[in-house]
Order: C-alpha cells, then sequence, then structure tokens
C-alpha cells in the first residue's frame, strides 16, 4: 500500500482517470502537510511572543537583510531536497523560524487592549481568503497559468518597494506594501492550487511551501493593517 505523504509523486500515464487519481492525491497532501505546518509555527510563534528580541529594532536594516538571507536561503535548500525527506523536514523548520519571527508583531498587537480580538480576526480572514480563493482554483474550468507573469513582476516590485523602504521608513508606503502583499499572495493561492489539479506541479512539499508562504503574507499584514487602523491602546 503506498503512504499518503511521498515527497514526488508524478502523474500517472494510465489515463484521463489516473491523471485526476494523482492530482486529488498531491492537493490532498498538500492540505495535509500545510495543516501539519501550522503547529511549529504556533510554536515558534508563543516562543517569539515570549523573547526579547530587542537587539532586531536596535539594529533593523542589518535585521532585515539577515533575516531575508535566511529566508531566501532556507527556500533554497527546501526547493533542493523536495524530493527527499530531508526536504520536509527543513519545511517543517522552516516553519519553525518563520513563526518565532511573528513574535515582535504579536509582542506589539497584544500591546492594544483588543489584541488579542485583532489577531482572531486577522486568522479569521486569512482563513475566509485562502478557502475561497483554493476553492474557486480547485473547482472552475479557468487556467490560472496566465498569474505567473503577473508573479514574476509582482515579486520584484515588492521586493524593491520593501528594501527601499526599509531605508525610508514610510508609513504610508507600509500600507501600501501591506496591500500589495496580500494582492500578490492571493494571487499565488490561485495559481497555486490550479496548478496542482492541472497537474502542473506534481510535488507536494514545493506546493506546500509555496501556499504557506502566501498565508503567511497575509495574515501578517492583515495584522499590521488591523492594528494600524483598529488598535486600542486606550
Amino acid at each position: 500500500m503506498q503512504p499518503e505523504l511521498q515527497p514526488n509523486t508524478t502523474l500517472s500515464q494510465a489515463g484521463a482517470g489516473g491523471i485526476a487519481l494523482e492530482q486529488q492525491r498531491v492537493l490532498r497532501n498538500t492540505y495535509l502537510l500545510l495543516a501539519i505546518t501550522l503547529i511549529p509555527t504556533a510554536i515558534g510563534a508563543a516562543i517569539g511572543t515570549n523573547l526579547n528580541l530587542a537587539f532586531m529594532r536596535a539594529s533593523p536594516v542589518i535585521s532585515f537583510f539577515v533575516i531575508l538571507a535566511v529566508f531566501y536561503g532556507w527556500i533554497f535548500a527546501i526547493e533542493r531536497n523536495k524530493n527527499s525527506s530531508l526536504g520536509l523536514v527543513l519545511l517543517l523548520g522552516f516553519t519553525f523560524f518563520m513563526g518565532l519571527l511573528l513574535g515582535p508583531l504579536f509582542q506589539s498587537v497584544l500591546g492594544f487592549k483588543n489584541g488579542a480580538q485583532l489577531i482572531m480576526m486577522a486568522a479569521g480572514g486569512t482563513a475566509a481568503i485562502f478557502f475561497g480563493l483554493a476553492g474557486v482554483a480547485a473547482t472552475t474550468k479557468r487556467d490560472f497559468s496566465f498569474l505567473s507573469k503577473f508573479l514574476m513582476v509582482g515579486f520584484f516590485v515588492i521586493m524593491l518597494a520593501v528594501i527601499a523602504n526599509v531605508f525610508f521608513a514610510s508609513p504610508l508606503a507600509h500600507l501600501v506594501i501591506l496591500a500589495m502583499f496580500i494582492l500578490f499572495s492571493s494571487a499565488a493561492i490561485l495559481f497555486q492550487v490550479n496548478a496542482i489539479v492541472r497537474g502542473g506541479e506534481t510535488n507536494y512539499i514545493s506546493a506546500t511551501l509555496t501556499l504557506y508562504v502566501s498565508i503567511y503574507n497575509i495574515f501578517s499584514s492583515l495584522l499590521q493593517l488591523f492594528g494600524f487602523l483598529g488598535g486600542d491602546r486606550d
């Protein structure tokens, strides 16, 4: 009997029925692993919220570029090992690290009287966006592969904007960047789920990584927006 979680899943050549079966397996395994990744993320966030990370605020520019290097280095390592069990271990370690990075944001938001409510609102909003978009991408007959160009251009635009605002620290630009992250990540969810359903993505580790980062970006962006617009310090 073949195990459910297989890092390298290839499409069956036996016909349309076999292909559909393999696509469903990749999608099911992706959703299962995505749910599992939330566990180390929650643990990391709980630890990060109780850590003193003042050194990051003392040198925000240096901290940003160090975290950026670790982030993309880790993603590169996961993609290089996506067909092995090491890729799975690296992915779970990555999600724990990303949970730690939520610590300073949670500390800031929990400083509001309604901080816990804002976190729940961000979580609920993220879930609604993900399940809504994933449902559309999985059931529609439309091919969302055209989004690949938008995602490529959007990635570079957002990265340039983020790096520029590290130095300029404009609150207005930060809000615009948050909105861009939500739009970009929503498009990435549509593209990735649709690619699985159509057979363009056959590796559940790689698919989970894309969806995880998209969900993470939407959640953290919504939480920052809610904190800015509705945080109550009175």
